[in-house]
């Protein structure tokens, strides 16, 4: 999570950007860029992720208590995960905040680097099994609809938590280089939580990751909904139960504004994310105000740990009247 640290010398400006990962890219570089275009970012960078942080850890909550209890589709263990993924990842958001507001000096003692890579590494497992938790969704939303007699195996609840299982193992197992390529180092005078940018293995490994985890996934999950969409299209005049189909409809519905919502807050770092690793590898130059912007796409992309349960909320009728039994226990 950003900070920047400005530096005026004689003819340019030294700019220090402290990122994570799965947050931001960490830049040091000289750049020509006018000092209005990062201030404030002491303040508004704290107050943002301390909104995220209280939403995030309120709304995930409500979310696997209403959600967890006996009963439950199978679509909801996915939900679940996911509120689960989103909640652990909001716990960090609290040392990101104080950073911020420092400066980007990553002030926690002795213990400083452990934190600085055990954040950065939940941010990263966060970013993998959203998207694949949300992949599962789409291809059990196909399976359900279009699949729908072939597929009873395949949407048992063995298999579902088996899938779950899969996923954060493979989640777990893609962020442990998020974890050896993060530390913290000193730069004028402040300690910063950065990444091992100078690692063409680790840049390369960045764009690897961009690819797997989330350009495939979005290729999967658009032919899986596109197929669905033709499949009720084709079937909606000779449905023998048009209130199954409403039902799957609905759900339908409140998968894809799930996805939709994930896509929209990530896309920006993923694009910016792609550009500035290329341009390191290649050698060339950066460009003025592609980092200055850098807090801004990390504060989008923390938006999407606090978006779910207000559509699962406007959207789920089935989720609001399990909320209100809640409530009144």
């Amino acid at each position: 999570t950003p900070a920047a640290v400005m530096e005026v010398g004689t003819e340019e400006f030294l700019y220090y950007e402290n990122v994570t990962d799965d947050a931001l890219l960490y830049q040091n570089v000289t750049m020509g860029c006018p000092i209005s275009d990062v201030q404030g970012a002491h303040i508004f960078l704290p107050i943002t992720y301390s909104i995220i942080f209280v939403s995030g850890v309120l709304g995930n909550f409500f979310v696997i208590v209403v959600v967890g209890n006996r009963g439950a589709r199978l679509v909801d263990t996915f939900v679940v995960n996911l509120a689960l993924a989103d909640l652990v990842f909001v716990l960090t958001l609290p040392l990101w905040a104080t950073a911020a507001g420092q400066g980007g000096h990553w002030s926690f003692g002795p213990a400083a680097d452990l934190l600085c890579r055990l954040s950065s590494y939940v941010i990263a497992v966060n970013r993998f099994s959203n998207i694949f938790f949300l992949t599962c969704m789409g291809v059990d939303r196909y399976l359900a609809v279009v699949k729908m007699m072939d597929s009873r195996y395949l949407r048992s609840s063995r298999c579902v938590r088996a899938t779950c299982a899969a996923v954060w193992s493979a989640s777990l197992l893609l962020g442990i280089p998020y974890l050896v390529y993060r530390r913290v180092e000193r730069a004028e005078g402040k300690a910063l939580c950065v990444e091992d940018a100078g690692s063409n293995f680790f840049l390369g490994l960045t764009l690897l990751m961009v690819l797997l985890t989330f350009i495939l996934p979005i290729v999967i999950i658009v032919l899986c909904y596109s197929t669905i969409i033709l499949h009720l299209n084709s079937h909606c005049a000779a449905a023998a139960n048009p209130r199954s189909g409403a039902r799957r409809r609905h759900s339908i519905k409140m998968v894809l504004s799930i996805i939709t919502a994930f896509v929209v807050t990530w896309l920006p770092y993923n694009v910016f994310k792609v550009i500035t690793t290329s341009s390191q590898l290649s050698g060339a130059e950066e460009e003025c105000g592609r980092g200055p912007l850098a807090p801004h796409r990390a504060c989008l992309a923390f938006f999407n740990s606090c978006i779910n349960p207000a559509i699962y909320f406007f959207l789920d009728r089935h989720f609001r009247r399990r909320a209100e039994v809640v409530w009144r226990a």
